[in-house]
């Protein structure tokens, strides 16, 4: 890993084959704030500057630099990963071209939990609003910075105590009852969130599904994000129809979604997770998949 350079204000560090802007918008995580391309923004409690001048150097607040570099997974050896990708796959090309220094973030494992049991069925910017309505109402305020009151994700006991019928209040509709349901659990002491990682990736994925709300997706969602299980594909509506497009023209309405599962893990490789948020991210934010745009 390079060695950073301090100043009074920032701190310089040297990355390679990375990406912020695409990174922190590609549907990982939803409360980040950009102003005049500095991201404003909290690595658990932690209020944290960073920006990216030119592509091979970031500028982080002074003392955040190893928080940070975890966070942003800046040791992720993306050229390893790359190398074990499908040669010929010409679509998932394209996506990497797109984005090649997208990473896979380390969030809190309760924060990326509980926004993505909000997410179902959401577009990107109907998550964020849900998500910051959250902090706002329920989570401690942090810090002030230009005008804007960054607060932290509000704990399963602050949640379990609101109740339902204020988190439904924040947008979530029938989300409210599982994300007071699964905060009172994990609140109340019964769901421990470290136990997923003692587990391999099925039953890591079993486990997080008995808490209500949390089905596959969500759970695979999870397990990718905050418990860096990089060979974990979740496929939303937005993989899935473009896994049809892409790799099953002609016969998209014939597949199966047992059959799509199967062909991403034996496709796509060990590092299948990486492949999965590479599309998402193209199809998503690209413009090429116009029917998808339509649909979703």
């Amino acid at each position: 890993m390079p060695k950073p350079t301090a100043s009074s204000s920032f701190t310089l560090f040297p990355v390679t084959h990375f990406d912020l802007a695409a990174t922190l918008n590609s549907g990982q995580v939803f409360h980040w704030h950009e102003q005049d391309g500095v991201f404003l923004g909290l690595i658990g409690g932690e209020l944290v500057r960073v920006s990216q001048p030119e592509p091979g150097m970031l500028q982080i607040s002074p003392g955040h630099e190893e928080l940070v570099s975890r966070y942003l997974a800046l040791d992720h050896d993306l050229a390893k990963m790359q190398r074990t990708l499908p040669k010929r796959d010409a679509h998932l090309k394209r996506a990497l071209k797109y984005s090649p220094g997208l990473r896979i973030l380390r969030q809190p494992r309760w924060e990326c939990l509980a926004t993505f049991i909000t997410s179902s069925l959401k577009q990107v910017a109907h998550i964020r609003q849900i998500s910051l309505t959250l902090r706002e109402r329920f989570g401690h305020p942090v810090a002030t910075v230009n005008g804007v009151v960054l607060h932290a994700y509000p704990t399963p006991e602050a949640l379990a105590q609101a109740g339902e019928a204020a988190l439904r209040a924040c947008g979530l509709g029938y989300r409210a009852k599982f994300l007071h349901q699964t905060a009172s659990r994990i609140a109340e002491g019964n769901f421990d969130l470290e136990a997923p990682a003692a587990l391999d990736d099925e039953a890591a994925c079993e486990l997080l599904c008995t808490l209500p709300g949390v089905g596959p997706k969500i759970a695979q969602c999870t397990l990718l994000f905050a418990y860096e299980r990089l060979g974990v594909f979740p496929i939303d509506v937005w993989i899935e129809r473009a896994l049809r497009e892409l790799y099953f023209a002609g016969a998209a309405e014939n597949v199966s979604a047992r059959e799509l599962r199967e062909f991403a893990v034996t496709h796509f490789g060990p590092f299948r997770g990486y492949a999965q948020q590479w599309l998402f991210h193209h199809a998503r934010t690209s413009g090429t998949f116009s029917r998808l745009r339509k649909v979703v």
